[in-house]
């Protein structure tokens, strides 16, 4: 048991997948667990633990942001033992060729600013994705037929954004999309010698101004989940 959460030593899986959203952590368990438990409710920041093929896996909510996810990854690794961590979320598309519903399986992550910032000092430590996970996600993306990017993305803190003109530069540069929570959990995985990898279906577009309807999202949010979970047993 931690400050943020309430799990009994053993209660944690090696395997976690993190959401953002706690309800999306409770739906992926019900869904795609054997025998799923309620671990965690500190806070309201659900966790549930059961097994998928046999092998034990958690689903813990992280937040919004990378300030929450580090809480909780920080100590689901220091703490709980975990080893592979995946988070599996929504993300805007920045690319004309990324399409709703699509896979994004995150490279690297940029970031304008985390809260490893003052052990890195002057040095922009570049975040990138455990690469046995990705290629493992691309394998199993590909064998379910599901339209999936490979390459940058882009972590924020600010999801009601004023700065144009830094979007236009990530998509000046090949950023596939933004979300607001890999690039410290990259940054985590790498400083504790443990796997991550961030698994995101695009749920709107920077560009386009699309959205996926709330009652499509289901299915697509679906495919990640299996995807994430098949990369990490592969």
């Amino acid at each position: 048991m931690t400050i943020h959460i309430g799990a009994k030593n053993g209660e944690i899986a090696e395997t976690v997948l993190m959401p953002g959203d706690p309800y999306r952590a409770k739906w992926a368990a019900e869904t795609f667990l054997q025998d799923a438990c309620l671990v965690n409710d500190v806070r309201g920041m659900l966790g549930f633990t059961g097994s998928w093929n046999g092998n034990p896996v958690t689903i813990q909510g992280s937040g919004m942001g990378m300030p929450s996810l580090s809480i909780y990854a920080n100590e689901l690794i220091r703490d709980f033992g975990a080893k592979t961590l995946i988070r599996i979320g929504s993300c805007g598309g920045m690319q004309k060729t990324v399409g709703l519903r699509d896979v994004i399986l995150a490279m690297t992550a940029t970031t304008a600013g985390s809260p490893s910032d003052t052990i890195f000092k002057e040095v922009n430590f570049a975040p990138c994705a455990d690469w046995s996970l990705l290629q493992a996600a691309a394998r199993a993306a590909e064998a379910r037929d599901v339209t999936t990017h490979v390459g940058g993305i882009y972590s924020s803190d600010t999801f009601y954004d004023e700065r144009p003109d830094l979007n236009e530069q990530m998509v000046r540069h090949g950023i596939l999309g933004v979300e607001m929570e890999a690039a410290e959990l990259y940054t985590l995985a790498a400083r504790y010698g443990c796997r991550a990898l961030a698994v995101l279906t695009v749920s709107d577009h920077l560009q386009t101004g699309e959205a996926l309807p709330s009652d499509q999202r289901e299915r697509s949010f679906g495919d990640m989940v299996e995807i994430a979970l098949e990369a990490a047993f592969a």
